[in-house]
């Protein structure tokens, strides 16, 4: 990566600088990947950017963007506490009838099952 690109990443104060780099230079920024998810769950304090980049990823290559993905999806179920863009999240990574779903998905995949927890706690 170079160094204007890293400066103009360090100074991104909400992910949206970084999100906007991976957007505009899908195909040519892999091995900056990681670098680039780092950067996003540093700067994005709500998640709003962070699962932006997750429904992204997904949407371009599931397979190939795995580990980035993953990443994300945990820094969203952190960052976003009131459970603003879970939701949207939950119908990207997993279908729009995730909630059909709920009971395999959750025994398969720990993401779903705390995502899922979030948005339908138990008892409300």
């Amino acid at each position: 990566m170079d160094k204007n690109i890293r400066k103009i990443l360090d100074d991104d104060t909400n992910g949206l600088l970084t999100y906007e780099y991976i957007a505009n230079n899908m195909g040519a920024i892999d091995e900056d990947m990681p670098t680039l998810v780092d950067n996003m769950i540093m700067k994005d304090r709500t998640g709003q950017f962070v699962v932006s980049t997750a429904r992204y990823l997904n949407a371009i290559d599931r397979e190939k963007f795995a580990s980035s993905i993953d990443l994300l999806v945990k820094a969203a179920i952190a960052k976003d506490r009131d459970h603003v863009y879970l939701s949207y999240l939950a119908a990207s990574l997993w279908g729009d009838d995730f909630k059909e779903r709920a009971a395999e998905l959750s025994a398969t995949d720990d993401n779903f099952r705390r995502i899922y927890k979030r948005l339908y706690p138990v008892g409300i």
